[in-house]
């Protein structure tokens, strides 16, 4: 089982690591990256499944010697979820910032301004918008594949 988990481990660690350099290039070159959506999804469902391995590994009674490597092993959900709270919350953060700077206004607000806008700066936020989604998910990504590294260095005495 020692190997299975351990393959496992470093798959998250490698998905999680292509998703992050390929957000990153995506985010740089300030262009939408369709495929680093995907490797981020995968990324995610990835992860959960280790999460739901290794809760089955310790089920079984293989157990880490070292408790650290549970919080290790936990951590990436809860990033992931920050995640993707702050980046449901990106899309308002940037309209707030281009379209009231001085006046906070409340969603219903900011989206009737952006309606009255024309199509071209409609797009010019839009793509602004994806670039901060991307650099907050890029970042969950390293966080995730650093903790899953150390998760796996944790393991001494599990099998």
């Amino acid at each position: 089982m020692s190997t299975a988990y351990t393959a496992l481990g470093l798959a998250v660690i490698a998905l999680n690591l292509i998703a992050g350099i390929t957000g990153a290039v995506a985010w740089r070159q300030g262009r939408p990256s369709v495929a680093f959506w995907y490797l981020l999804r995968a990324a995610q469902i990835l992860t959960g499944l280790f999460v739901l391995f290794a809760c089955v590994v310790y089920a079984a009674g293989d157990r880490a010697d070292d408790e650290l490597h549970y919080l290790y092993v936990f951590l990436p959900i809860a990033v992931s979820f920050m995640a993707e709270l702050m980046r449901g919350s990106s899309a308002s953060q940037e309209l707030g910032d281009r379209l009231s700077p001085t006046e906070p206004k409340t969603n219903q607000e900011l989206s009737d301004l952006f309606a009255e806008l024309e199509s071209g700066q409609q797009e010019t936020i839009g793509l602004a918008i994806i670039r901060r989604e991307t650099a907050i998910m890029t970042l969950a990504c390293l966080v995730i594949a650093f903790l899953m590294w150390r998760a796996l260095e944790t393991t001494a005495g599990m099998f």
